[in-house]
């Protein structure tokens, strides 16, 4: 039967490997607006694109209902006429239909067309720049095993490339995390790195099996249940590596929380043979495990 180590705990952990932990007193993330529209996710940067132009627009519109009647062919005082030829303007549009009459009009035409020209080029640089930033499609394991590897107790965790192309020079790091009390009786969390049987790769193509041997100088040498819920275990897995196809360095982070750590399981193979021998890569079984008899026992 599949059993976790211990039950959650307390860690800053997420699942994708980010630290979630509030902060007080740091700047806002509005201090840094470019950072922010590339790290947020692309449905709200383009709920935000959609609602920038709409806003803008209406601004404009409202400063050309100031002037007056001073657009040709739209009603007084209609806002959609003049919304709709503040759209025509910051596009740089002109159908021809409607057009400024007066100098204020063309003023404020002006400033919107200047407005629109160097924010179509913000964006577009935006929107290239979330498009051009180079990832790794790589499938991690949605638990980490402790089984035994050679007759000696090892954590063990799998990789897959989900693309068809290659990593070159891949290389792995895996850490635990744990939180540690000083003799001067002060908290901290730290990383402990562990090392693995094959931290490195020069071609990352199908998938990968990470090896930890849990030896007597491991960082996690004495884990039990109850030794992970007094240190807040968590474990920090990084892949980096070069794709053959962008030329470009990717990255890519996993965690395991408590919960996903399982002792006594062995995943079940990937790399199958159909009928007429050949061999395939089967994905559907990534994540499936099952019981280990040889496994150490759960202390």
């Amino acid at each position: 039967m599949t059993r976790s180590i211990v039950g959650q705990t307390n860690t800053p952990l997420t699942p994708d490997g980010r630290i979630r932990i509030p902060r007080r007193g740091a700047p806002s993330p509005l201090a840094d607006p470019y950072h922010l529209l590339l790290s947020i996710s692309w449905p709200i940067f383009f709920v935000f694109a959609v609602s920038l132009f709409f806003l803008v627009n209406c601004l404009f519109a409202e400063l050309y209902l100031l002037g007056g009647n001073c657009i040709s062919n739209s009603r007084p005082g209609h806002f959609g006429d003049a919304f709709f030829f503040s759209v025509q303007t910051i596009g740089t549009v002109g159908y021809g239909v409607m057009a400024p009459v007066t100098d204020y009009a063309h003023i404020v035409v002006s400033v919107e067309v200047l407005t629109g020209l160097l924010g179509f080029a913000i964006m577009t640089g935006l929107v290239f720049s979330r498009f051009a930033r180079p990832t790794a499609r790589v499938l991690f394991s949605q638990a980490a095993l402790i089984a035994n590897h050679n007759g000696v107790p090892t954590l063990m965790f799998r990789m897959a490339n989900q693309r068809g192309s290659h990593i070159l020079e891949a290389q792995i790091k895996l850490a635990a995390l744990l939180n540690e009390v000083t003799q001067e009786g002060e908290s901290l969390r730290r990383f402990y790195n562990l090392p693995l049987i094959r931290h490195q790769s020069p071609v990352f193509g199908l998938t990968w099996l990470a090896l930890h041997p849990i030896t007597a100088d491991s960082p996690i040498a004495a884990i039990s249940p109850e030794w992970m819920e007094k240190y807040s275990l968590s474990l920090l897995v990084t892949l980096t590596g070069v794709d053959e196809t962008l030329v470009n360095n990717i990255h890519a982070r996993h965690a395991y929380l408590p919960e996903r750590i399982l002792w006594g399981q062995r995943f079940e193979d990937v790399l199958v043979r159909n009928r007429q021998g050949q061999l395939y890569l089967d994905l559907r079984r990534f994540h499936q495990t099952r019981p280990d008899l040889s496994s150490p026992p759960l202390v």
